[in-house]
């Protein structure tokens, strides 16, 4: 007889883990695969699902955001089609639906952009007037204000696109540059690509930027259980603080926000978690910026109030204003 549990022995059927079709999508779900195979002692089988987003040629802001990517993963968990589904945690809206539970975030790459450039430049190195790409309004904010304050002259250039289709308009000579998430890179073994990485003191990432999610039904308690032990318990406060202050602000995935929470440490002991937040017009000629401090927050609520607290701050300064649309 076929032990159907979830976590059964060897006679189950493998586990089956939705993910998007790209490069990066699947490396991303290939390395969970691995750790869910080695916490289950069960197979794992990559299932490929096609997303709005994958398809869709128009501008992210213009669709959705990047939330279009999450859709269709997680009405095939719901519907039972996949058991469970990974998805880069920046693109999850803020909002977690009925029926899905968060099971677990691993612990996060680097959250850092990534400057890929023509001729191994750096971006202090570019040339006047540099067609810089990036497909995020976030990004276009902060590196058009730094450029500004560094008397810097670029042109941000809005693109779509997997890596190899953004590097390849550097390669091809159309940009002199792009920039994608040091992560994605990293995931792909691609950092050699690499040309400069931009400090978090120039450009803060997206809420989430780094982290990866993994999203089960909620009925299937087992599962979730065993999936919560690849979750990484600073990686998920942090991402929790930056995701409260995204939805506090009422911007969607695509608006111009970054956020970064770290855990400041005395000698070895983590005491604090700074969490810093930026919004701006894709300009860059208005930025609101600001951060906040407080103990490591022990509980979701407690991380969730801190993104709040900031939240307020930089509405406060005028951030509303700043963010083109507001999401409903």
């Amino acid at each position: 007889m076929t032990d159907n549990s979830p976590l059964g022995g060897e006679t189950t059927p493998p586990l089956r883990l939705g993910t998007r079709r790209s490069k990066l999508a699947m490396a991303q779900s290939g390395m969970v695969a691995d750790a869910v195979r080695e916490v289950t002692g069960r197979a794992v089988e990559l299932v490929e699902i096609t997303t709005y987003g994958d398809v869709s040629r128009e501008h992210l802001a213009q669709i959705g955001g990047t939330g279009v990517f999450v859709a269709a993963l997680r009405e095939a968990v719901l519907s039972g089609e996949v058991d469970f589904a990974v998805h880069s945690l920046k693109d999850l809206p803020t909002t977690q639906p009925e029926g899905l539970v968060l099971a677990a975030v691993p612990q996060r790459e680097d959250p850092r952009d990534a400057l890929v450039a023509r001729d191994g430049l750096t971006f202090e190195q570019l040339p006047p007037g540099a067609r810089v790409g990036t497909g995020s309004p976030r990004r276009m904010a902060q590196l058009n204000a730094y450029a500004r304050s560094h008397g810097l002259e670029i042109e941000t250039v809005a693109i779509r696109g997997n890596v190899d289709t953004r590097i390849g308009f550097v390669r091809s000579g159309e940009l002199d540059a792009v920039v994608l998430a040091a992560a994605g890179l990293s995931r792909l073994g691609r950092t050699d690509e690499v040309t400069g990485f931009l400090p978090v003191d120039t450009v803060l990432p997206a809420p989430g930027q780094g982290a990866l999610a993994i999203e089960c039904a909620e009925s299937s308690a087992d599962l979730a259980a065993a999936l919560a032990e690849l979750d990484d318990p600073y990686t998920r406060v942090a991402v929790t603080a930056e995701r409260a202050l995204l939805n506090a602000l009422e911007a969607g995935c695509s608006a111009p926000v970054g956020a970064l929470a770290d855990l400041l440490a005395d000698g070895q002991v983590v005491n604090e978690l700074r969490l810093r937040g930026v919004v701006g017009s894709t300009d860059g000629t208005s930025l609101v910026q600001l951060s906040i401090t407080g103990p490591v927050p022990t509980s979701h609520d407690d991380a969730a109030a801190l993104g709040r607290e900031l939240a307020s701050e930089m509405l406060a300064k005028g951030a509303a204003g700043l963010m083109g649309e507001r999401a409903l």
